[in-house]
């Protein structure tokens, strides 16, 4: 059932979903991730890696909303379930337990590398069907390496 009808043709439409449902489950998985290592972080450096940690967990909670709203306005319902975001994340699985503040850096460091390297590919997929969503994900992709390079600076 249609709901809101797309301007972009079935076979564009379809490649642009796949893109946005696959940015909405890494982004609600990085902001997960992301609290969960907030809450377990220990060491030296708890403080100012918390509290970065929850520069992270914001950006991608605002983002995940953006590409969730991107895709309902082109008529494709988003999914951000947890079993949904579970089985189709790129992340690998936070740490349990206290981590360190070294581990907890590798750990986002990781994890922001994965969903930087999908969100490439959807930058790629999306730029002949919808330079909307292309933009989009531009934009994003751009924030998420910004996080990425100060991570990467904590343990250089």
């Amino acid at each position: 059932m249609y709901v809101v009808k797309s301007p972009l043709a079935d076979a564009d439409l379809k490649i642009v979903a796949e893109a946005l449902q696959g940015a909405l489950m890494d982004l609600v998985d990085l902001a997960l991730t992301g609290k969960q290592i907030h809450w377990n972080i220990v060491g030296p450096r708890f403080r100012s890696i918390h509290l970065q940690l929850d520069e992270v967990v914001a950006s991608a909670r605002a983002h995940s909303d953006t590409v969730a709203e991107r895709a309902s306005a082109l008529g494709v319902p988003p999914d951000g379930r947890a079993t949904t975001v579970a089985s189709g994340s790129g992340i690998k699985t936070a740490p349990a337990g206290w981590i360190k503040d070294t581990d907890a850096v590798s750990a986002m460091v990781d994890a922001l590398g994965s969903v930087i390297t999908r969100m490439r590919e959807r930058v790629t997929a999306t730029e002949a069907p919808d330079p909307v969503s292309q933009d989009l994900l531009i934009a994003i992709t751009a924030d998420l390496e910004k996080h990425h390079w100060m991570f990467q600076a904590e343990n250089a």
